[in-house]
C-alpha cells in the first residue's frame, strides 16, 4: 500500500487543501559530529587541530606542546576550546607516561593498565601547574609528577597490611643503609649499624624491620615448593597450612612430668607409695589406711600436705625445690 507522503509545512494537501500549520512537520536540527566539533574548537582555539596526537614524534610533540601550552594559559577554564587545547596535550604526551610505567614493570602483583592510568593522573596535573613563562621544559616537572603518584599508588595499596607512612618510608631508608653499609663494611649490617648511619636509636630501627614484614603475605593455601627426592630441583608440596605448627595439649603433660620426676625422687618410700596407691590403683583412702595400718584421716591428711608441697614446689621460679616432704606420723 503507498504511504501518502507527509504534508509540508507551506505544500497543499493531497486534495488541494491546504495543510494545517499545528500538522506541519519540521527537518530534525543537525547534530554536529564530534570531528566538526574539535575543528571547530581547534579553530576557535587558535590552534592547529591534531587527528592523533598519540602518534606523534616526540620532538613534534615537544614543540607543538609549547605552542599548546601558551594558549591554554589565555583561556578560560570550562570552555570548549579550553578543553580540546588541554585533552590534546594530556594525548600528546602521554609518551611520558609510558616511559615512566617500564621502571615498574617487573614488580609483582601490579596491573600495568592500573599504573598507566595512575600516572595518567600525574600527568594531567602537571599540565594543570605547568607555566611556560619559566622557560622550562615540560618533561622537567611531569616526570616527577609521574612517578610520585606511582609511587604514592603503590605505597597506599602494595601493602599487605596497612602501616603509617613514617614507617613505610623507614622501611625504604632502611633498606637503602643496608645496601650501602653491606659494601662498605663488607658485611650484613647489624641494627647498631643501621641505627648509628640513620641516626636513630635501636629501638627505631627495629620497628622499621618489624614493619617490613607487613609489606607482603603469603597464602596459606599456596603450594609450598619442596625437593624432589631425587635429581635436584623443586615440585610443589604441601600447603603452608598443612606443614604450620600448633599446639600440642599433651606438650603441656610431658613438662609437668620432667618437673614432677625429680621432686618425687625426693619423696620417702612410704610417701610415693601413698600416691601409687591413691592415683595409680585408684584405692580409696579407707582402702589405703587399712593397707599401711593408719586411719582414714591421717591418710587423707597426709595426703593433703604431700600434694601441697609438690603444687607449690611445680610452680617455683628458678631451681626446683630442694625441700622435702613430711614423713607420715
Amino acid at each position: 500500500m503507498p504511504v501518502p507522503a507527509p504534508y509540508s509545512h507551506t505544500g497543499a494537501a493531497p486534495g488541494g487543501a491546504s495543510a494545517p500549520a499545528a500538522h506541519a512537520t519540521r527537518a530534525p536540527a543537525a547534530v554536529p559530529s564530534p570531528r566538526r566539533s574539535a575543528e571547530s574548537a581547534a579553530l576557535s582555539a587558535g590552534v592547529p587541530r591534531i587527528d592523533d596526537p598519540r602518534e606523534m614524534a616526540p620532538a613534534d610533540a615537544r614543540e607543538l606542546s609549547k605552542v599548546f601550552f601558551q594558549r591554554l594559559r589565555s583561556l578560560t577554564e570550562g570552555t570548549a576550546e579550553y578543553q580540546y587545547v588541554r585533552n590534546t596535550l594530556i594525548e600528546m604526551n602521554a609518551s611520558l607516561v609510558q616511559y615512566a610505567v617500564r621502571r615498574f614493570r617487573t614488580r609483582e602483583g601490579c596491573d600495568i593498565e592500573d599504573i598507566v592510568q595512575v600516572g595518567t593522573i600525574g600527568l594531567i596535573k602537571a599540565i594543570d601547574r605547568f607555566d611556560p613563562a619559566r622557560e622550562n621544559e615540560f618533561s622537567t616537572l611531569a616526570m616527577p609528577y609521574i612517578t610520585g603518584e606511582i609511587k604514592r599508588h603503590f605505597r597506599d595499596t602494595s601493602w599487605a597490611v596497612r602501616v603509617p607512612r613514617r614507617l613505610q618510608e623507614l622501611r625504604i631508608d632502611i633498606a637503602k643503609a643496608k645496601e650501602s653499609l653491606t659494601s662498605e663494611l663488607d658485611r650484613s649490617p647489624t641494627v647498631a649499624d643501621l641505627a648509628d648511619h640513620l641516626g636513630l636509636s635501636e629501638e627505631e630501627v627495629i620497628e622499621g624491620l618489624f614493619a617490613a614484614n607487613a609489606h607482603t603475605s603469603g597464602s596459606l593455601d599456596a603450594p609450598q615448593a619442596a625437593p624432589y627426592e631425587y635429581g635436584g630441583g623443586q615440585t610443589e608440596g604441601h600447603t603452608l597450612a598443612e606443614v604450620m605448627g600448633e599446639d600440642e595439649p599433651a606438650m603441656e603433660l610431658v613438662e609437668d612430668i620432667q618437673t614432677l620426676a625429680p621432686l618425687l625422687e625426693r619423696l620417702s618410700e612410704r610417701e610415693r607409695r601413698m600416691l601409687g596407691m591413691r592415683f595409680g590403683q585408684e584405692l580409696t583412702q579407707a582402702q589405703i589406711g587399712a593397707a599401711l595400718g593408719i586411719s582414714q584421716m591421717q591418710v587423707s591428711r597426709v595426703l593433703n600436705r604431700i600434694l601441697g608441697h609438690l603444687r607449690d614446689s611445680m610452680l617455683e621460679d628458678g631451681p626446683q625445690a630442694t625441700g622435702r616432704a613430711a614423713s607420715v606420723r
